[in-house]
């Protein structure tokens, strides 16, 4: 039902509770017993109560502050993107007088990561939007937010031996069994299988990538036994070093026509192909970065995979402010699509209107 026409008397005379009683329940003010509040509660949900959310905003005496600990960006990468969905947001809550702020890290530099933490710590803030990297240190980091009283919500990887509010990304395992589901409808018998893989593939700041390549092998256990599969591991930065590895591998091992790609990068093993007019019969990567949407057009990656950062880094920063701001209950683990993108509808894809 909607609330077009409840009063709170009407939703007074509903709970059984003086209006004055609905008054303070709907402005957070206290001085409830947790009988009426939760009769109060119970007719709000019965007729799918939505508040003015202005009309709070402009009464608020309180300003709420929330922190958002992401990697440092370029433009047009992943996380410029997640900041863009963050900013959205933050534009949008402005008049309720909520204020979003970042602290920035390297991605897996474990010093870099913990400095982020720690400051945060030390800032007065009523929420934290974190985008976990090195394990221990997020669970140092989240115990004492919990302390605090802070509520914080991961988004891109979640964390669930914490107490988040709610974690907003995709199901990693999930998207690398699909990955692997929709690159194999190109399997031969006699086909060999690469996974080109980070250097730094057991660094406690992959874990993202160490669940998706869990849902990759899940798949092929399940369905290609005694395949053939390669591990080629390649540097983040060192595009030198990565043509002499790519070079000696496809020598060495022709029969590897299928791969996949489970960080941001599919671009570097993209873009050798299109410098050497080579082939492979099937190449997933994931996200939509610049370079990667060009490899995919131009045909040397055959499926992207997007997972929404705009959209994760919005819905983040909303779910936060739903709790702090406005109490109302919010999803514990909110998914993100998992997108497969091809050159042929690409150019129709897009996170917000």
């Amino acid at each position: 039902m909607g609330n077009k026409n409840y009063t709170i008397k009407d939703i007074a005379r509903m709970a059984g509770v003086s209006a004055g009683t609905v008054d303070r329940v709907l402005h957070n003010r206290g001085d409830v017993s947790a009988a009426s509040l939760e009769k109060v509660r119970k007719v709000l949900d019965e007729i799918s109560y939505q508040p003015n959310m202005f009309a709070i905003g402009l009464a608020a005496k309180k300003r709420y502050s929330i922190v958002c600990i992401i990697p440092y960006y370029i433009a047009y990468d992943y996380w410029y993107a997640v900041a863009g969905g963050i900013d959205r947001a933050a534009q949008e809550l402005a008049p309720y007088n909520v204020t979003v702020s970042y602290l920035h890290y390297l991605h897996a530099d474990e010093a870099s990561y913990s400095q982020a933490c720690t400051q945060v710590l030390g800032e007065e803030c009523d929420a934290v939007l974190l985008a976990p990297n090195f394990r221990e240190e997020t669970l140092k980091l989240t115990s004492a937010l919990e302390q605090k009283g802070t509520p914080y919500a991961f988004i891109d990887f979640n964390i669930e031996q914490t107490h988040a509010l709610c974690y907003i990304g995709q199901d990693s395992r999930m998207s690398g069994y699909i990955a692997a589901k929709i690159l194999m409808q190109h399997f031969k018998q006699g086909q060999e299988l690469a996974l080109f893989l980070n250097n730094q593939k057991q660094s406690p700041a992959e874990i993202q990538m160490q669940r998706r390549l869990e849902g990759f092998m899940q798949y092929l256990t399940e369905n290609h036994v005694g395949l053939t599969v390669h591990d080629v591991l390649l540097d983040k930065k060192d595009a030198d070093a990565n043509r002499r590895t790519l070079d000696r591998f496809f020598d060495q091992c022709p029969q590897a026509v299928l791969g996949v790609v489970f960080n941001s990068r599919v671009y570097q093993v993209a873009d050798y192909l299109h410098a050497t007019g080579r082939r492979m019969e099937g190449l997933v990567g994931y996200d939509l970065l610049k370079k990667n949407v060009e490899r995919l057009k131009t045909g040397e990656v055959d499926y992207l995979i997007g997972q929404r950062p705009a959209m994760q880094g919005y819905c983040g920063v909303k779910a936060l402010c739903t709790h702090m701001v406005f109490k109302r209950p919010v999803t514990t683990t909110q998914y993100m699509p998992i997108d497969v993108l091809i050159k042929e509808n690409i150019d129709y894809y897009f996170e917000f209107e």
